[in-house]
């Protein structure tokens, strides 16, 4: 990523957190089961704390854009996680499209061209960390 992609992902997502949470995993979620019904199964029960998590490790990953290597770990326990859940990497896929609608859906005029190339950066190094880690478990 670029420095100005990291700034403009920094501030969206400044932008994007005023948003309630609950607000904001309703319409990912709703996006993401739409795109792929089936993987509403992976969900059980109430939705609430999910969208706080998803929201929570987005802020993580975002608040050291600049030192990657300092949220690695838990990149790499996230991805062990999402395979015991049955995650695949096609999955991500739909996932990054979710998202990144979800953004423009909650930003509105703020999300710019030169924003969402920003945040299909963001997104393919946190998904590729994600999927490698993925792949080497159980690996040596």
């Amino acid at each position: 990523m670029t420095e100005r992609q990291m700034i403009l992902v920094k501030n969206s997502w400044k932008l994007f957190r005023k948003i309630e949470p609950k607000f904001i995993g309703e319409v990912f979620y709703g996006r993401l089961f739409q795109q792929l019904p089936s993987l509403r199964a992976m969900f059980k029960g109430d939705m609430s704390a999910q969208y706080g998590k998803l929201v929570d490790m987005l802020s993580l990953v975002i608040s050291r854009l600049d030192k990657p290597e300092t949220v690695n770990e838990e990149i790499r326990q996230l991805a062990i996680r999402h395979v015991e859940y049955g995650v695949r990497p096609a999955h991500y896929k739909l996932v990054g499209d979710a998202l990144l609608w979800t953004m423009q859906k909650g930003l509105g005029t703020d999300w710019t061209d030169e924003t969402a190339e920003a945040w299909i950066t963001c997104y393919a190094m946190l998904s590729d960390t994600m999927i490698k880690a993925a792949a080497g478990i159980g690996k040596g």
